[in-house]
């Protein structure tokens, strides 16, 4: 979890965030999902990528067959191989680093990029939100402090999600603070 300082009015655009701010609104934190969401994942598909290429070269030297064209063969399937894996891999991290929820002053944004030509965005005023649940069940997101946060807001989409977030309490009381100081604020 990211955590960010509150804009200044006069900056309305952050690096890590893939949309403007509005007026005098100011960033108080980001989140992405639990790097469990990452890693495990990014490990498993490197062993997919490497595994069939260390097999098919000990099966080529323990044949005899690694000389002359088996060796450019096995060499160019083998790059064609972890190229795709590459490329997986470095999507896997593009999604991951790329959905993120930004609670601001004035707003909860969940906002995901699958890619460099595809964003998905939803807002929810904190005024709107109604009430939160955090769901952690099970034995490793309770050991790793990580769960889903479910707001119930007075929008026509009246569930907003952010699933696998890290420390899902303290998320849900910074947004609680905030959304009772907007209302204050706004009555």
């Amino acid at each position: 979890m990211t955590t960010e300082a509150t804009a200044s009015p006069r900056q309305r655009r952050d690096r890590a965030l893939h949309f403007p701010l509005q007026e005098n609104e100011g960033v108080l934190l980001i989140c992405r999902r639990h790097w469990i969401y990452l890693w495990p994942r990014s490990v498993l598909m490197a062993a997919f990528a490497l595994a069939p290429v260390a097999a098919a070269g000990v099966l080529l030297a323990k044949a005899g067959q690694f000389d002359g064209i088996a060796v450019k063969v096995y060499g160019v399937a083998s790059l064609i191989w972890l190229v795709f894996w590459a490329v997986r891999i470095l999507l896997h991290w593009y999604r991951y680093h790329n959905d993120i929820w930004v609670i601001t002053n004035q707003r909860l944004i969940d906002s995901t990029k699958t890619s460099p030509f595809r964003l998905t965005m939803s807002t929810a005023d904190l005024v709107n939100i109604q009430d939160m649940t955090v769901e952690r069940d099970g034995v490793l997101r309770t050991m790793l402090d990580y769960g889903d946060i479910i707001c119930q807001t007075a929008a026509d989409v009246q569930e907003f999600r952010l699933p696998g977030i890290p420390r899902p309490r303290d998320v849900q009381l910074l947004v609680d603070k905030e959304r009772d100081r907007e209302r204050m604020r706004s009555a």
